[in-house]
């Protein structure tokens, strides 16, 4: 078992046509972020169940959607309203998931979350953007971990809690080198009039409120 080298921009650029005939066909992706290392899928039902099946987690725990701009984001038929669009002007890219309105006809309802919303980063990976705006899709997200097991700081733990998917070939991995230990992104549900932290994570709270003043939670 093996993992494409993913280390520097040329590495991304050389991936892109594989991992797009890759996801074209089914398949699922294991990547690294800014945080933690994700597993994904193209945003359409067939393969967010089977990435869900994948992860061993429950169909009513959903997955967010990496972009690599805030207009991709736009295209799914998400919706920003002031705060999100503060939020996003002071945080994008990066570390902050924003909970969205909107994309229903475009995005499936599993992404959905209890809230009504759809959870969507724009990436602060150099390298995922890149991959991503190759693409010309959103990416679904969820960490490389099974259930109960903390998220894979590099590709070995992957390629060994993931070893029958790699080598049926259902499981792509992209060899982004050991991250650190990073705790994963903040997010906040902007789905209502006042936005909500739902996760506190690698943005704090104050760090939101010196970003957006009184748009932020």
């Amino acid at each position: 078992m093996s993992a494409l080298p993913f280390a520097t921009e040329s590495d991304a650029r050389a991936a892109a046509p594989r991992v797009r005939e890759h996801l074209r066909g089914g398949g699922l992706l294991a990547y690294p972020t800014e945080t933690v290392y994700g597993l994904g899928s193209r945003p359409v039902e067939a393969d967010v169940l089977a990435l869900a099946a994948l992860k061993g987690r429950a169909r009513d725990k959903p997955f967010l959607l990496l972009v690599a701009s805030r207009e991709m984001a736009e295209a799914q038929g998400l919706a920003f309203n002031e705060s999100a669009r503060a939020l996003a002007r002071a945080f994008w890219p990066g570390p902050l998931t924003l909970v969205l309105p909107g994309g229903s006809g475009r995005l499936p309802d599993l992404l959905r979350g209890p809230e009504g919303g759809i959870a969507v980063r724009w990436t602060s990976h150099t390298r995922m953007a890149l991959l991503i705006g190759a693409l010309g899709e959103p990416l679904t997200s969820t960490s490389a971990n099974l259930p109960g097991s903390p998220p894979a700081p590099g590709v070995d733990a992957i390629l060994r809690d993931f070893a029958a998917a790699v080598t049926g070939g259902r499981l792509l991995v992209l060899d982004g080198g050991v991250l650190g230990n990073r705790p994963p992104s903040t997010v906040v549900d902007c789905t209502g009039a006042l936005p909500r932290v739902v996760r506190s994570g690698a943005i704090s709270l104050a760090e939101l409120r010196a970003g957006a003043g009184m748009l932020a939670p």
